[in-house]
């Protein structure tokens, strides 16, 4: 059984804004919406929690740091 997730949802899951999520997609980084008919859209709530996992995964790989991540240097 799939759940679809309306775009509120993924909104408030994935802490990103409207036009953040569909630049992504443009981008090709973030899971295409399932067209409902008509103008309504919504996303598969497992392919937003892989995306998710994904992007804990790559933070926590992530062997610059929050500062080098931010643009500051390390030394500050």
């Amino acid at each position: 059984m799939h759940t679809i997730l309306r775009l509120p949802d993924v909104k408030r899951s994935t802490g990103l804004s409207r036009s953040t999520i569909y630049l992504r997609i443009a981008q090709g980084t973030f899971p295409k919406p399932v067209s409902l008919g008509g103008r309504a859209v919504g996303w598969l709530e497992s392919e937003v929690q892989q995306w998710l996992q994904r992007r804990i995964e790559a933070s926590r790989n992530e062997s610059h740091g929050v500062g080098a991540t931010l643009g500051v240097p390390r030394n500050f």
